[in-house]
């Protein structure tokens, strides 16, 4: 026999059980339908409790905690939200822009300091508050690298 005539014989078999199988429901549903009834709540009722419970304690996603930060101590830039290996934490001029930038401004040769590595050490300069927020952004100064020396804005969630 080849695989098509296993594969026919298999789906034959399987309709033949189901249809077995839904035939002695529907006689069950005519002669007993409390039984009947009362076995497809109890199904439903049990994947009501599967669906609701399961799932362990412990969190599958990391909170970021925030760090109290204060001016003029050092610290490196990381983004909580980063997974990707040689991500890099944008540095602006001015506070609000984090959100509005557009990458063409790199295409036509700006600044090579616009986008830091993680792990670049900083030290804190100063603090804007934005969108009801306390200190959501903060001047930084680098301190390493071919950076060394330039400031500029970053959020505060990328400062740690």
């Amino acid at each position: 026999m080849s695989n098509e005539d296993n594969s026919k014989k298999t789906i034959e078999t399987a309709q033949a059980v189901v249809g077995n199988l839904v035939s002695s429901m529907m006689n069950l549903k005519e002669k007993n339908p409390k039984v009947f009834f009362g076995a497809v709540g109890g199904v439903v009722l049990l994947l009501i409790i599967m669906m609701m419970s399961g799932g362990d304690s412990k969190p599958s996603v990391s909170k970021y905690s925030a760090k109290s930060l204060s001016v003029g101590q050092q610290y490196v830039l990381k983004n909580p939200n980063a997974l990707e290996e040689g991500a890099t934490i944008r540095l602006v001029a001015m506070p609000g822009a984090i959100a509005a930038y557009d990458d063409e401004d790199d295409d036509k040769g700006g600044s090579p300091c616009k986008h830091l590595p993680e792990g670049t050490p900083v030290t804190v300069v100063d603090f804007q508050d934005a969108y009801g927020k306390k200190d959501a952004f903060v001047k930084v100064k680098v301190e390493d690298g071919e950076c060394q020396g330039n400031e500029g804005w970053v959020l505060s969630i990328d400062v740690q």
